[in-house]
């Protein structure tokens, strides 16, 4: 149900109007009177954002840690939203931010209990968060292990029996069961919901239904976000919903990864084995003989053209290899193609006879479809960008059809709707055009201002100079004391490298991204159950308080790795480094340092390991720090 306007309107004045006069009494008296502080720079953010809801425009706001950002947009977006009814869309970096916005003692559990506002915020996670029932019926087959007894402990009586239907599924649900244990039950892309006999007793069902009844905020991350705008014209083709419903205003928190959940979304992905495994499931007794032998041509095309994919491949440190495409990975690939396309011809008798079930059938056809326009992007030789690197386990063929730009600026920023980028880190040195480009924005508005806290007083930054294979030893001996510890990873690889080193006397204390589901993983952190947090993910949006952290390790400056997705940004630059690799490197080392000091009581030191290369960037380091550098 429409809630109502947290304030008055009236003939005299318009609704923006109204909205301003509101948020002066709420942000100078009514919220400062129940205990928050009363910034200048959270004033000035949240009148920005009321311009931004006049105009339906876009608008950067880069507020430094501390000025309350979240409050400032929730404020406008719970008033536009009740105003236009339809809900504002908060889209945050990433899965496990979304728990931590909507958590107690967050800042809108705040508003409703200082405001007495009755919020309906509503999450909507990616699908891949969701238990698949399809999946872990098969997982509880074939395989063991105290996660399948998690997962049956939280699935209501009524899915299979009778009883209530409650939400469930959540991958936050179970905190106990690893990222790869879950990846064997959760959602993945070729499943067929539509066809589906379990759809309606699905938890990601159920969520979905939920959060499209919301009437004030509608939460999700920018991978969902953009998951939504790549399905959005197909679904409604074939007569779905779209993942989202249609929204008033889209809040981008943490705004400067948007272009990476769109370069994620916006790929087509071709693995080694699923297409084996799914061709397997459909031989079935009463198929044509022609349907039989034209799946087995496929399955041994498929494994020719990967066993060549893997010959091509150039040997590097990089999760996302190179391919040297020669011309006998070109012929496969269009040997494929042709196979495939015989394959559906054969499908289209074969589902006349029903011996196939119609899921299965479905769910390869579907896939075959994206396998098809997949490969023949791959071998047309034009403007896409492709890389082999290992997704759940197995090998993956990643193929990037267009420039992100053009998609974003086609199917996100065309509509007339407000857009607001949040974020500590923005700009470099207050120039916005890195950000404002990469996404395909050409018209703007855009703010900086700073932190309110006195730095020099909390915080110190010492840098290390180090050559790279000593910075395991320069960690031990700094966590042979009790300080609680983030180290930051620039990648996966990294981090796993130092796991496979780090002395065994000190593992005990030391927590790893993917170990379990990541916000357990922080909650245990801040409990104090582990001393020290390494993860790849968490160089934005942590927010862990006082006691919880007072120490960030950074073991490498987060360059972005010599990949072929980099690659091709680099070949639109005329100064690659300059235009591409500094800037991105700038942006996440200010986020990572900007996890030690969340609010006033917060104090530690930020330790930045550099090795002899790193070291050349000191200059170009040294101006977005907080407070001067100590070298040690």
């Amino acid at each position: 149900m429409r809630q109502a306007i947290p304030f008055a309107l009236s003939k005299e004045k318009s609704f923006f109007d109204s909205l301003g006069d509101w948020m002066g009494d709420m942000l100078y008296d009514e919220l400062p009177e129940k205990g928050l502080e009363c910034r200048d720079e959270q004033i000035f953010m949240a009148y920005q954002i009321e311009k931004v809801l006049r105009e339906k425009s876009v608008l950067f706001a880069e507020a430094g840690v501390g000025t309350g950002k979240t409050i400032a947009y929730l404020l406008p977006a719970i008033s536009y939203a009740r105003y236009t009814g339809r809900p504002a869309l908060i889209a945050c970096a990433d899965e496990t931010l979304i728990d931590q916005l909507v958590k107690d003692g967050g800042d809108i559990h705040k508003l409703q209990q200082y405001l007495d506002l009755n919020i309906d915020v509503r999450l909507a996670k990616s699908r891949d968060q969701y238990l698949c029932l399809k999946r872990f019926e098969e997982a509880e087959k074939f395989h063991d292990g105290e996660y399948i007894d998690d997962i049956v402990e939280t699935i209501p009586d009524g899915v299979f029996g009778q009883g209530t239907l409650s939400l469930y599924g959540q991958r936050s649900d179970y905190p106990n069961v690893s990222d790869a244990d879950w990846q064997k039950v959760n959602y993945n892309s070729i499943q067929q919901c539509s066809v589906c006999d379990l759809r309606n007793r699905c938890g990601q069902t159920l969520h979905r239904a939920d959060y499209r009844q919301a009437t004030d905020l509608i939460i999700c991350s920018q991978d969902f976000l953009m998951e939504h705008i790549a399905t959005k014209e197909s679904r409604e083709r074939e007569g779905q919903l779209a993942l989202l419903p249609e929204v008033s205003m889209i809040v981008l928190d943490e705004g400067h990864l948007l272009e990476y959940a769109a370069q994620k979304a916006m790929t087509y992905k071709v693995q080694d084995y699923t297409i084996v495994k799914l061709l397997d499931m459909l031989m079935v007794d009463g198929l044509r003989e022609k349907t039989l032998y034209t799946m087995e041509k496929l399955q041994d095309g498929h494994e020719l053209f990967f066993d060549q994919l893997r010959d091509d491949v150039i040997e590097s440190d990089e999760d996302r290899k190179r391919i040297n495409k020669s011309p006998l990975l070109l012929k496969l690939g269009q040997k494929v193609i042709d196979t495939v396309e015989s394959l559906l011809e054969e499908f289209v008798f074969e589902s006349e006879m029903y011996v196939i079930p119609e899921y299965e059938l479905r769910m390869v056809e579907e896939f075959l479809e994206q396998y098809e326009a997949a490969m023949r992007i791959f071998i047309a030789q034009g403007d896409a960008v492709d890389w082999l690197e290992e997704t759940d386990g197995e090998e993956t063929l990643v193929i990037m059809p267009r420039l992100i730009t053009e998609v974003l600026e086609e199917k996100l920023f065309s509509k007339k709707i407000p857009y607001v980028f949040s974020s500590a880190t923005l700009s470099i040195n207050k120039d916005f055009s890195y950000i404002a480009n990469s996404l395909g924005i050409n018209k703007f508005q855009s703010f900086s201002v700073s932190s309110p806290f006195e730095y020099e007083e909390v915080m110190k930054i010492q840098l290390h100079k180090v050559a790279q294979e000593e910075k395991l030893s320069s960690v031990e001996k700094l966590l042979q004391d009790d300080e609680k510890t983030l180290i930051l990873f620039k990648s996966k690889q990294a981090m796993q490298k130092f796991k496979g080193q780090l002395a065994e006397e000190l593992r005990a204390d030391v927590a790893f991204e993917g170990d379990r589901e990541l916000s357990s993983l922080i909650r245990d952190f801040q409990a104090d159950e582990v001393k020290v947090l390494c993860s790849y993910h968490l160089w934005e949006g942590l927010d862990l308080p006082e006691e919880s952290l007072t120490r960030v390790i950074i073991f490498d400056l987060p360059f972005p790795p010599n990949d072929p997705l980099f690659d091709a940004k680099r070949s639109f630059a005329t100064d690659a480094f300059e235009e591409v690799d500094l800037p991105f490197m700038l942006l996440r080392l200010q986020q990572g340092m900007g996890r030690l000091i969340r609010t006033s009581k917060d104090h530690g030191d930020i330790h930045i390991l550099l090795n002899e290369e790193e070291y050349k960037h000191k200059e170009k380091i040294q101006p977005i720090f907080a407070v001067e550098a100590t070298e040690v």
